[in-house]
């Protein structure tokens, strides 16, 4: 494998531990837990896992002789920053227990481990990919583990490797899947330990216990670095307005940490939007307000942060796609016969006075996205939506209609931007590259306890690694009941931005200040070398949030 300046700089890095992982460990058992909401459903559909106690790790000055594991390890879901790390860290840990143990991958996600598709990882093939971005080390995949078959079939291969614990790296979703594994496992015996590790860069895997989420230090760091270039760009030519879309449907995590960092001059949080009933036209009004104001102070400039899923958090417009959906769903044979240059009026003339508004104040292009693309469940694909796009273009309507008000003087130019995909497999910063070595070595650490249905938890993160805290979180901990495709189900719950918390009212006090003045930063990209305070330090987000505990 042929590799650049750089990767063979990083191959030497070698990622920091929390020092009481630096030796033989022994598990400390916390409280018994219960799940953040819906107690008694959680308690009666995980009825092994459920109520298990949090484990902190400490030093075992008399450690035990033990014997070699075998573990599988798969990656689930969309890339992040790290998931290298993760299984590098694994392989160490399970080593360091016994050097005969041996860890399998499981090839293109969960799919490899219902298909027995899967390869040893082994010292030599691993040492390429130590502190490297991406998941092409063993790919990953979006198949979801919810089907006793699916168990089952997996457990034939683990039981021929002679596997003992299986580990799922992935968000939300895929770690509810490693609870549903554990569960069941347990419920029959099987003898197959199931570990999750927490990872999204949209941030939105989080709570009290899991600080946060693996990929969301270095995607933000590489989105802010881009960000910082575009806001230089846009100072120096002084003509253009850049609509900026992040990464995030589910929540701003993304976008109020890039602002944090970059200081824009407008960054809207779909959580306040939804929580204070904005329509549409309020959003598009502030933004004009303000690029009205900074054209009266002589600035025709600027740049505007948008959430990916922002479309969905509008009270108006998320009514509007339940009924669209319900609509289109119902009709479909009739509405498929209605002529292209029909459709919009079909539809207009089918909703409720309120949606009929809201659907008709939409661009065209928006309003057809809308009615034609929907996902095999027969929803709206909102993340094909160009929200950037959409609000330029309602914001440039506005301004002209202020204009003719005479309350408008100024040239507004737009230009559109979507980061997303740039930040998923970037190399990881020096912070994720210890996080996720620390994050699989506890991982073995919690398969030689012998516990199933635990997160790998590390915490004490705005401290250096050495003084992190290592441990196990029960999965059932983090769950609560949802409605998905129309049933109740087991989900851990995500984690929205809080309109309290310690970032958002950091980034309130100072939004003002941003958008009538320039006050931008430059972040400048990620620093692998150097001083500790220009390369190892966490997302702002975690600083706030740590302010004062």
């Amino acid at each position: 494998m042929k590799k650049s300046a750089l990767q063979k700089a990083r191959a030497a890095y070698q990622p920091k531990l929390p020092i009481v992982l630096t030796g033989a460990v022994r598990p400390v058992e916390g409280h018994a837990t219960q799940s953040v909401a819906d107690q008694e459903d959680i308690k009666s559909l995980f009825p092994n896992t459920y109520g298990l106690p949090e484990l902190k790790f400490e030093k075992n000055p008399n450690p035990t002789a033990t014997k070699p594991i075998n573990v599988g390890v798969i990656l689930s879901g969309g890339q992040a920053p790290g998931g290298h790390n993760v299984i590098c860290g694994l392989f160490d840990g399970i080593k360091k227990v016994h050097r005969d143990s041996r860890l399998y991958g499981f090839l293109m996600g969960p799919g490899g481990f219902v298909d027995h598709k899967y390869i040893e990882l082994t010292s030599e093939f691993i040492s390429d990919y130590r502190n490297t971005g991406g998941f092409d080390i063993i790919g990953s995949g979006r198949t979801k583990l919810e089907a006793k078959e699916q168990f089952d079939k997996g457990l034939e291969i683990l039981k021929e490797l002679n596997i003992q614990a299986l580990v799922i790296i992935g968000g939300d979703d895929s770690n509810t899947n490693a609870a549903v594994l554990a569960e069941y496992y347990k419920s029959i015996n099987a003898g197959v330990q199931v570990i999750g590790c927490p990872k999204t860069i949209d941030g939105d895997l989080k709570n009290d216990v899991i600080e946060t989420s693996f990929g969301f230090d270095t995607a933000t760091k590489v989105y802010s670095e881009v960000i910082g270039n575009i806001q230089r760009d846009c100072n120096s030519a002084k003509k253009y307005y850049h609509f900026i879309k992040l990464m995030g449907r589910s929540a701003s995590h993304i976008a109020l940490e890039c602002a944090l960092q970059c200081q824009p001059n407008i960054c809207i949080i779909s959580e306040e939007v939804e929580s204070k009933d904005m329509t549409l036209d309020q959003v598009v009004n502030y933004i004009a307000d303000i690029v009205a104001e900074r054209a009266r102070l002589g600035m025709n400039f600027g740049t505007v942060l948008i959430p990916e899923g922002l479309i969905e958090f509008i009270p108006a417009v998320k009514r509007l796609i339940a009924e669209l959906n319900d609509l289109l769903a119902k009709n479909a044979d009739e509405f498929a016969g209605v002529a292209a240059a029909d459709q919009r009026a079909y539809i207009i003339n089918h909703l409720s006075s309120d949606n009929a508004a809201v659907y008709e104040s939409l661009p065209e292009g928006v309003a057809r996205q809308l009615s034609l693309d929907r996902d095999p469940h027969g929803n709206v694909q909102v993340s094909l939506i160009e929200t950037e796009k959409l609000l330029s273009e309602m914001v440039g309507k506005r301004l002209e209609a202020m204009r003719k008000d005479g309350k408008y003087d100024g040239k507004f130019s737009a230009l559109h931007h979507f980061f997303g995909y740039e930040g998923r497999c970037a190399d990881p910063s020096n912070f994720d590259a210890d996080y996720c070595y620390a994050l699989g070595y506890n991982a073995a650490c919690l398969i030689r306890c012998g516990v199933t249905g635990y997160m790998s938890s590390v915490r004490n993160l705005t401290k250096p690694a050495v003084q992190w805290v290592a441990g196990g979180i029960p999965i059932t901990m983090m769950m609560n009941m949802e409605r998905r495709h129309g049933k109740m189900k087991p989900v851990i719950q995500k984690a929205l931005v809080k309109l309290d918390g310690a970032p958002f009212q950091k980034f309130v006090s100072k939004r003002d200040d941003w958008a009538f003045n320039t006050c931008y930063i430059y972040p400048g990209p990620i620093q692998y070398f150097g001083p500790a305070e220009v390369c190892d330090q966490p997302t702002l987000t975690l600083k706030y949030e740590h302010q004062g505990k």
